[in-house]
Formats: C-alpha cells, structure tokens, sequence
C-alpha cells in the first residue's frame, strides 16, 4: 500500500520553486488539498478536513460564491462608470476650453 504523503511528494517535486508570493500560495493551496483528498481517501482525514468539504458542496456556500462574485462584478461596473463620467466631465471641460479660444477669450476669465 502505498504512503499518505506520496502524491503530495509527487506533487510538490513536479512544480518549478515560485517565483511570486502568489504563485507560492498557491503551491501551498494545491499540496494542501492534496493531502485532504490522501486523507479522506484512506480514512485518516479530521473532522474538521471533513466538514471543511462538506461546506464547500452546499447550496448555501455555492449561493455565497455566486453573490460574491455578482458583488464584484457589480464593483468593477461602478468603477468602470465612475471612470466614464470623470472622462466625460474632462471632454467637456476640453470643449469649454476650445469654445472658449475660438471666441477669443481668456481660459482665466468666468461666464
């Protein structure tokens, strides 16, 4: 019978070192899970290894994925318009300016 460790050792040989602290989280996530999944293989695994996956398969945690990532996407649409309104106000200040010149004032004098 072969070790518990054995593929996380098979994994953790096949990866090139991290070059990023992302990259290395990651690593660390991917051996982790892999021993999980050893040790709910063989029967070894914790309670709290157990409830830990049981969690990640219910509605309610699928349901809070999907809120989460409606709640980004909405953020970056906000973002996306703020950013939008700032380059319109910046147009239209460029075209006050351009009037402005043609009419032969002053940027300094006040309408």
């Amino acid at each position: 019978m072969r070790r518990a460790s054995e593929s996380v050792e098979k994994l953790e040989h096949r990866r090139a070192p991290a070059t990023t602290p992302e990259a290395r989280e990651n690593q660390l996530i991917a051996l982790a899970e892999a021993r999980a999944e050893e040790q709910l293989r063989n029967g070894t695994a914790s309670s709290q290894v157990i409830c830990h996956y049981l969690r990640l398969g219910s509605q309610r945690e699928k349901l809070e994925r999907e809120k989460l990532k409606s709640e980004v996407e909405m953020l970056v649409a906000k973002k996306e318009a703020i950013e939008s309104a700032k380059r319109v106000e910046e147009l239209y200040s460029e075209a006050m300016r351009a009037v402005r010149s043609y009419r032969g004032e002053s940027e300094d004098e006040d309408d």
